[in-house]
């Protein structure tokens, strides 16, 4: 039996065929290339039919699809913000009807990472964890006592608005409070915020036009204690603290899992975010609980797209035969 995983992120697909004991048996990468709407589905499409033709032994039974966005299951349809055309697709739908012998499994990117975690990475055990994902934006995928959180409608885990900080500004409205100061795309803007403020500043992030400095440079210019990065990134530290210490608070995981682009560089904080957690959240389960770094970051959606195709298949096999 094989299983086919698809991580499909703004600009490129990432697919594996997976032998259900879980090694990768293939591996493909597409660019997207300004793809839109249908044409996207089509590459999910023709992404499928490639990997089924690098098996010759195993029936391919189920695919996972990881999205960059919403999954509606109710109705079957995604929204992804970074694919035009993507607000309300019908994706299963056009999986299904070139695949109709596939099961086909879609959740969002945060509830893949929590599985992929869970099937090889730092979750391995866990009935209980989070994963939080720290890149362009911030979001969280939860499993609580064995089971994928979703919510009333899928949104569960928008853990960028966050509130943290008061009072409210206009700042927020684009993508709330926490993405403002502990995103990737927060950390630059809180960083250009601040040199456009700093007239006397002459350190390292002054050598660049202030609109062109990112969260890489912050990262860059800290190594050199510089006072601006210093600043930007003891902030995000404080609300990565916080914002986890309302996550424990709230669910009790066994782990706290941090990954994204921006741990990476932030794994090293790791510690310092715990002991800021400490101050927040509740005393035993803070006590209880472990902060770590992803074990399979930059892999983790892949793997999760693949582990939910085989849940799924085998919840769907275990129920046959009891049927039977």
């Amino acid at each position: 039996m094989a299983i086919i995983g698809i991580d499909l992120g703004g600009t490129k697909i990432a697919a594996g065929l997976f032998m259900d004991y879980g090694n990768m048996k293939q591996k493909v990468v597409r660019l997207l290339n300004g793809a839109t709407g249908l044409d996207v589905g089509t590459l999910i499409v023709e992404v499928i039919r490639e990997l089924q033709q690098y098996e010759q032994y195993e029936v391919v039974t189920a695919v996972g699809i990881c999205v960059p966005g919403i999954v509606f299951s109710k109705k079957g349809t995604v929204w992804a913000p970074n694919i035009p055309g993507w607000d309300d697709f019908p994706l299963k739908q056009q999986i299904v009807k070139e695949f109709p012998h596939l099961l086909v499994n879609i959740e969002s990117d945060r509830t893949c990472y929590i599985l992929g975690e869970i099937w090889k990475g730092a979750a391995q055990g866990c009935e209980n964890a989070i994963y939080l994902a720290v890149g362009t934006g911030i979001g969280a995928g939860i499993i609580l006592d064995g089971h994928v959180v979703h919510g009333a409608n899928d949104i569960v885990g928008a853990t960028g608005w966050m509130a943290l900080q008061s009072p409210y500004t206009q700042e927020y409205d684009a993508c709330g409070c926490f993405e403002t100061f502990a995103s990737g795309n927060g950390i630059g803007y809180q960083a250009r915020k601040l040199l456009s403020q700093a007239n006397d500043y002459t350190g390292i992030l002054s050598q660049k036009p202030v609109e062109e400095v990112t969260s890489h440079d912050v990262f860059s210019a800290y190594d050199d204690q510089d006072p601006i990065a210093t600043q930007v990134l003891d902030k995000a530290i404080e609300l990565w603290g916080m914002g986890t210490a309302n996550l424990v608070s709230l669910f009790n995981p066994e782990k706290i899992i941090f990954g994204g682009g921006v741990f990476g560089p932030a794994v090293r904080f790791i510690p310092r975010i715990y002991e800021e957690s400490c101050k927040w959240g509740q005393p035993i389960s803070m006590k209880q609980v472990e902060y770590c770094a992803s074990k399979v970051d930059g892999e983790a959606a892949l793997l999760g797209a693949a582990y939910l195709a085989l849940r799924n298949l085998n919840k769907r096999t275990n129920q046959n035969e009891s049927i039977l």
